[in-house]
């Protein structure tokens, strides 16, 4: 069984929920998945339930929702000691634990590239597509953004760390840019590593989406 809680954000996910679940349990022995839901009003949470049999699954619903609370709370229910943030609409297609479990000897934080597909095609990384190169970087600069560049839809923890550290809860999104900038003034540092890889799905309401197709 390894380690690892993955905590999944789900807002009427229901068309790639389940692939994301699906990549967890093939690249996982066993992992804790919570899924913290945001008022969906799709059928998502009844896809949820369909791999009860396959691993545990632990819900919740959160009102008030931001995704910093989000993640915190799940933080709260995990019981292992590494953590797995991501987004409903992607799904794991590389991945090697043990090295990011050696890497979270040193970094806060380990987030890997993430690969967009719109409507089932791989588009050019463009806008916030292109900060996810093929080179390996410590704390990640965002020429785009002007600022640190973490992603929460596809990035690893220890939990010890989270909750040293949570997520702020004020902002409306970006809350793992905000984060970053927390951690590098505390002096640690976080890193990007490629060769951990996720399709990231396009969705209508998707925010890292908007402005983009």
């Amino acid at each position: 069984m390894d380690n690892i809680s993955i905590i999944i954000r789900n807002k009427n996910e229901a068309e790639y929920i389940g692939f994301a679940i699906q990549s967890c349990i093939e690249f996982f022995d066993n992992p804790e998945i919570i899924v913290l839901n945001n008022n969906s009003r799709d059928d998502s949470m009844d896809v949820v339930q369909n791999f009860n049999n396959r691993t545990s699954i632990i819900t919740k619903n959160i009102d008030n929702y931001r995704p910093g609370k989000s993640i915190n709370a799940g933080v709260q229910l995990s019981s292992n000691d590494y953590v797995l943030v991501m987004s409903g609409h992607t799904q794991i297609i590389n991945l090697n634990f043990q090295k990011i479990k050696d890497q979270l000897e040193t970094y806060k934080a380990i987030f890997g590239k993430q690969i967009p597909v719109f409507r089932g095609k791989k588009i050019t990384p463009s806008y916030i597509w292109s900060n996810f190169s093929d080179k390996v970087e410590a704390n990640k600069f965002s020429e785009i953004e002007n600022r640190y560049f973490l992603h929460n839809a596809f990035c690893f923890y220890k939990k010890e760390g989270l909750l040293e550290s949570p997520m702020p809860e004020e902002y409306s999104g970006k809350e793992d840019r905000f984060w970053a900038k927390e951690i590098i003034d505390k002096g640690y540092s976080y890193l990007y590593d490629p060769n951990q890889v996720a399709y990231h799905f396009w969705t209508k309401n998707g925010a890292t989406w908007k402005g983009i197709v």
